[in-house]
């Protein structure tokens, strides 16, 4: 039996986003007992000219809803990036876990061959068929800012652990 659409994109993207809530309470904990400010994980970078935290958070469920939207063939909601702790940013992940789950399957299975187009900046387009569009640009591009955002944490210190990132396997 082939895998659908709906299968290979929502519980995945719910899944990541439930363990990236898991990350933002260790974080806040690792904070706390450290004694110092958890806003300060906000604009952390791994080097100067990366995007900081906060960034991250907001471009992977950007990520989750523009894909969902693109592949229903729906405007994405709108969101302001303008996450300034850690309890709006857990606001904004609980967000598009509500979204992505009131996503009919439907809507998403049988999308394989529906042509996306993409504005990638610059003027430049991009063209995908809706399943290379999952598997090429979608998924990876969503798992590097979730990576990016539990390196982010890693590099503060933070415990976190393999088993953090998988989410109990």
């Amino acid at each position: 039996m082939a895998i659908s659409m709906h299968s290979a994109s929502v519980p995945i993207f719910v899944r990541m986003l439930q363990n990236m809530l898991v990350w933002l309470d260790k974080a806040e904990a690792h904070a706390a007992a450290k004694k110092f400010d958890a806003k300060n994980f906000l604009g952390e970078r791994l080097v100067p000219d990366m995007l900081p935290f906060s960034a991250q958070i907001q471009i992977a469920t950007d990520s989750v809803k523009g894909c969902l939207a693109r592949l229903s063939g729906t405007e994405a909601p709108r969101w302001p990036d303008t996450e300034a702790s850690f309890d709006e940013l857990r606001a904004r992940v609980r967000k598009a876990i509500v979204y992505a789950q009131a996503v009919p399957a439907a809507s998403i299975d049988g999308t394989e061959g529906r042509e996306i187009t993409m504005t990638l900046g610059a003027g430049r387009t991009a063209k995908f068929s809706g399943e290379l569009f999952l598997k090429h640009f979608s998924l990876p591009n969503f798992f590097f800012h979730c990576t990016m955002a539990y390196a982010l944490l890693r590099a503060g210190g933070v415990d976190l652990g393999k088993a953090d990132y998988l989410g109990g396997v």
